[in-house]
């Protein structure tokens, strides 16, 4: 993927921390598409995040339909073009249905929900416009993924507040084929 301002570093390149940090991300995620160039600046950092983004997608408390849920409505409120192209697929995959994601995409709150979606899309949208979430949304939340699963659903709207972040920050272009771009 095209890097206007952080190219893809070739492994020659690299300095040997780099090409650590560049093969525990290949390990974990299995590419260094996304964030990962950029973050191949600061190999420690690197190698950190991808063990919390490994942790997050993969061993989370938090079910994967629901955990890409969240993942949309963040890249949707950074307006992350790459991230929502590379999650668009994975949320359908997961059995989120495509109506609430084109929802999520029109900054809509989505009509057809189950229960557990209106909990963490409520969770979610809330804490990032209140800075803060109600008691009935605090009990909705746990209700639907448990204390721990609360606490993953943070993590995972910080991590992906953070590579939404970066991408911006990069200018990680969609491929040509992308799915589904974000409108503006």
């Amino acid at each position: 993927m095209a890097q206007a301002r952080f190219p893809a570093l070739t492994r020659e390149q690299m300095t040997p921390e780099q090409q650590a940090a560049a093969d525990a991300m290949q390990a974990g995620h299995g590419s260094l598409r996304g964030p990962a160039q950029a973050w191949l600046r600061s190999p420690e950092f690197a190698g950190r995040a991808q063990r919390l983004g490994e942790y997050l997608r993969f061993q989370s408390a938090v079910p994967r339909r629901l955990n890409e849920l969240a993942i949309l409505t963040t890249a949707r409120h950074w307006n992350a073009k790459y991230e929502w192209y590379a999650h668009y697929a994975l949320a359908l995959q997961a059995g989120l249905a495509p109506g609430i994601a084109a929802d999520i995409a029109a900054r809509r709150r989505p009509e057809a929900m189950a229960d557990d979606e209106a909990a963490v899309y409520d969770f979610c949208t809330e804490l990032r416009a209140d800075r803060r979430v109600s008691e009935l949304t605090f009990a909705r939340a746990t209700a639907a993924l448990g204390p721990q699963g609360v606490i993953d659903l943070i993590g995972v709207l910080g991590y992906y507040d953070m590579v939404s972040m970066t991408l911006n920050l990069a200018e990680v272009a969609t491929p040509p084929d992308g799915a589904l771009p974000l409108p503006d």
